[in-house]
């Protein structure tokens, strides 16, 4: 009964925030941002693991009022030279990808499709490099109480919020534990399978053939097919004023500890001593055998500085009726529905692989010039009718390098050894493969 009326107090403070909040903004008051605060800590095995700290970011270069802060991870593979890239040119393809001069709603707004042709464009960029390193990446953007998260990969970003709510705002793209991109990579003509050993024995993770990456989305990899893909999987939400803690870390953290298992160790704790202890929780529970790292970033309301000590929520039936939804199950990788109605707002979530429908088929027309604008490159493009993927804003990818032959052009027929078939797919890149889909 105790904790009934806890919850009921707890949910009346957040619905009387968000009043306050909207008469503010009726009145034409200013409302004020939370303060964010953030700590770092890693642990090398192989040293390719990098961050991305930048919490001064402006919209409107001199304008403090237009502040936002971007975190990220990359954690590369077979190399350290996609992780670095990634990590120097990402923000700047993100932020040319959103129309100059919009206001914080329309930039909040077009974020979403911004972060995939950032992803894309990074990628294609990367390519032309001639170097196959991966990285995967989870890229978080903060502005006000709106939080946006990008990723490819097995990095993973989670929302502890007031009440011990904890919520995967990511998801894994590794084969072994996501099955709609097992179904998508073999539907596009990849297999997916273990190492075969001596014997005839499988063992390790399932992997994707050619290539044998264990996962169906990064930035680079190259010399790994078209199978696998830039396109991030983008979740959007906005945090009530009652604020909440960010832990983005890479899988090395992952490996060892749940999300729940994560939040927990370090509730209460300033944002640099949490993320020191997540670390250290996670090498007590399985050694140093990855690199690992981790970024906790506290979004707190500015008259209160510090966050609050939240105890671990447990469940109550009177919370079931009025949420409707059990806590994350932090084992589901696949689900990662918010709860907490009140707490946390869903914007946008969307996590298709198809460019073409992530980036849609329509694109702005620059009055002025009579010229569509490419929503990967920026690149102004002549309109022509019945204007496509396969043609217009597009178009200019493919012809800057060349029509791109289709997969089965280039593979032949199905009995090709794969060792041949991974040699033809080299002579492409699968960006482009992509976009002519």
């Amino acid at each position: 009964m105790l904790n009934a009326r806890r919850f009921l107090l707890d949910l009346s403070m957040v619905f009387c925030r968000r009043f306050l909040e909207m008469l503010r903004l009726e009145r034409g008051e200013k409302v004020e941002k939370p303060f964010v605060k953030y700590g770092q800590a890693a642990l090398a095995k192989k040293g390719e693991d990098y961050f991305l700290i930048k919490p001064d970011c402006q919209r409107i270069p001199g304008n403090a009022s237009t502040s936002f802060s971007v975190f990220a991870i990359f954690d590369g593979h077979n190399g350290i030279s996609a992780a670095i890239f990634a990590k120097e040119n990402l923000l700047t393809n993100v932020l040319s990808a959103i129309p100059q001069g919009a206001s914080r709603d329309e930039w909040l707004q077009a974020l979403p499709r911004a972060l995939v042709a950032g992803f894309v464009k990074t990628d294609i960029e990367f390519q032309q490099k001639g170097e196959t390193s991966g990285t995967t990446v989870t890229f978080v953007v903060i502005d006000g109480w709106t939080v946006t998260v990008a990723s490819v990969g097995d990095s993973r970003c989670i929302l502890d919020t007031q009440g011990g709510v904890v919520s995967l705002l990511t998801v894994d793209h590794r084969l072994e534990e996501n099955v709609e991109e097992r179904e998508r990579v073999t539907a596009s003509g990849g297999e997916v399978g273990r190492l075969n050993v001596f014997g005839g024995n499988e063992v390790g993770p399932l992997r994707c053939w050619p290539g044998g990456l264990c996962l169906s989305r990064s930035i680079g990899d190259t010399d790994v097919g078209e199978f696998i893909v830039p396109v991030p999987h983008v979740k959007q939400v906005k945090l009530s004023n009652a604020g909440g803690r960010l832990v983005i870390a890479s899988d090395g953290i992952w490996d060892a500890l749940s999300s729940d298992m994560a939040a927990q160790s370090c509730r209460g704790l300033p944002a640099e001593l949490a993320a020191k202890l997540v670390v250290k929780e996670a090498l007590r529970s399985r050694g140093l055998k990855d690199d690992t790292t981790c970024l906790v970033v506290d979004i707190i309301p500015s008259d209160h500085p510090a966050p609050p000590i939240t105890p671990r929520k447990k469940h109550n039936m009177l919370s079931s009726l009025l949420f409707g939804k059990k806590a994350l199950n932090s084992t589901n990788k696949a689900s990662n529905k918010l709860s907490a109605v009140g707490v946390v707002e869903e914007l946008f979530e969307e996590g298709s692989a198809m460019l073409a429908e992530r980036l849609g088929k329509e694109f702005p027309l620059n009055t002025s010039s009579g010229l569509f604008k490419c929503a990967v490159c920026q690149v102004d493009q002549p309109a022509g009718d019945g204007l496509s993927v396969n043609s217009g804003p597009f178009s200019h990818l493919l012809q800057s390098h060349g029509k791109a032959p289709s997969s089965a052009q280039i593979v032949g027929e199905r009995k090709m050894p794969w060792k041949e078939r991974g040699q033809a797919v080299l002579q492409w890149q699968h960006s482009y493969n992509l976009i002519t889909k």
